[in-house]
């Protein structure tokens, strides 16, 4: 429920400025609403969409998976909005989602009514679960991206020379030489553009062939898989995957690039993304679990039957559209090293300025890439990403901090909805933890480390 009051939300929005929370090496309010809404439709779009057929129906099946999608997507622009509301709290534009904790937690006007300890914890605990978040899902794009590479190898060469292992550290070092040439966010601009096409080109390859290999092949078996107590686990892994579709946990960094009025355009760009963005996910995560039933891989590509060109065009678009949507997720830390650390004299491109992301973004990438190549389970990081801090910062989060600020405002009805919020996915995200963490481990005894996939 959105509260009462809220009339009052886009109070800023006319302002042609105003003053951010902090200082910032990258640019912000350049970006037009629609440039933003791409920037989403990229995430919701990403080669991560392959393998939802696998890592959301296959365990859920038709009518839990199906609906889970509709009904997670709708909790998701509404979680979304709440946060987008809170940019501009308190006269100031908050473009870290530390920022906007760390105003309602730490420095905000109802600091009374919170013990200092506790809500300086609440603020560490945010920028934390923030970065794992990132960090999962940049190490989740980087193995996607190798996926791809090998799977446009092994359809022309099956003899096991280039492993998975190999594929990761190539599609890193790819995903570094980009990240040294962009700036920032904004910078992005006409690759946002190519990002776009190369989504619909995977998209619409994996759809088409889906779709004759499920009018030429016999009955599917649509039953979910595993022993009783697997299911169970899968259930739950499969519902937090649900979350992961569809959220960033950058909203605020992302609604910084925006122009004012910042609210109202952000408003915009996040309907476009649940609304017009999400088709395409829906079309190809549908075909592919119908084509396939609960033999569905957790990669699409490699479920499908087609021409080796083909099936090798949609491979290498997913795997160069996921050095576009790593960029995105990577944002936020390369702004706080570039902020921190960078601040060099000279355009972004002077020496300085980029031996310094040469040196700094390569060494993130370079973990990123390890931790990759070490545990490449995509299905079990999408699970993993999602309980740990997709539950925890797109509806825990928004909604507690939306009670704080917005609490003389709401009626009784409207505080008990949020809280239920609060404490059904603060529950959802501690059981989603337990069964990801679960099939890490056991995909690591039954696959080994580095394993070739």
């Amino acid at each position: 429920m959105v509260g009462a009051g809220e009339e009052d939300n886009g109070r800023h929005d006319d302002q042609a400025r105003i003053d951010v929370s902090d200082e910032t090496a990258h640019q912000i309010s350049t970006d037009p609403w629609y440039q933003v809404a791409f920037v989403l439709t990229t995430g919701i779009n990403s080669a991560y969409v392959l393998g939802y057929s696998g890592s959301i129906m296959v365990p859920l099946g038709w009518v839990a998976g199906a609906t889970g999608l509709l009904l997670a997507a709708a909790m998701s622009l509404y979680a979304n909005i709440l946060v987008a509301r809170l940019h501009e709290v308190g006269g100031k534009r908050h473009i870290r989602y530390r920022d906007l904790s760390g105003y309602i937690y730490v420095f905000g006007v109802e600091i009374v009514e919170c013990p200092i300890y506790f809500c300086r914890k609440a603020y560490y605990l945010t920028w934390a679960l923030q970065y794992v978040n990132l960090f999962m899902i940049n190490t989740g794009y980087i193995i996607m991206a190798g996926q791809a590479l090998k799977a446009t190898y092994v359809l022309y060469r099956d003899d096991g020379v280039l492993k998975l292992p190999y594929c990761i550290i190539i599609a890193g070092l790819v995903c570094a030489f980009f990240a040294f040439g962009i700036p920032h966010l904004s910078a992005l601009g006409v690759w946002l553009g190519f990002s776009t096409f190369l989504s619909l080109i995977y998209i619409i390859v994996a759809f088409v062939l889906s779709l004759r290999d499920g009018i030429n092949s016999p009955a599917r078996d649509y039953s979910i898989p595993g022993s009783h107590t697997n299911k169970i686990f899968s259930f739950i892994g499969g519902a937090a995957s649900l979350v992961f579709a569809y959220n960033t946990g950058m909203l605020p960094e992302i609604q910084a690039t925006i122009r004012p009025p910042v609210i109202r355009n952000m408003e915009k760009a996040l309907w476009f993304q649940f609304v017009l963005g999400g088709l395409p996910l829906y079309a190809v995560v549908f075909m592919g679990y119908w084509a396939y039933g609960s033999s569905t891989s957790t990669y699409l590509l490699n479920s499908v039957n087609g021409p080796s060109w083909l099936k090798a065009i949609a491979n290498i678009a997913a795997f160069l559209q996921t050095v576009i949507a790593l960029h995105i997720f990577a944002s936020p830390m390369y702004e706080f090293l570039d902020t921190k650390y960078g601040r060099g004299k000279g355009n972004a491109f002077s020496f300085y300025n980029l031996s310094f992301r040469v040196l700094v973004r390569g060494g993130y990438l370079t973990v990123s890439t390890f931790v990759a190549a070490l545990l490449p389970f995509i299905g079990d990081f999408m699970s993993l990403t999602g309980a740990l801090s997709t539950y925890p910062l797109t509806f825990v989060l928004a909604n507690h901090m939306y009670l704080k600020i917005k609490k003389s405002k709401l009626s009784i009805p409207q505080k008990a909805w949020h809280w239920l919020n609060v404490i059904v996915f603060s529950g959802l995200a501690v059981a989603a933890a337990i069964a990801a963490l679960r099939f890490i481990v056991i995909d690591s005894k039954t696959y080994h480390l580095f394993a070739d996939l």
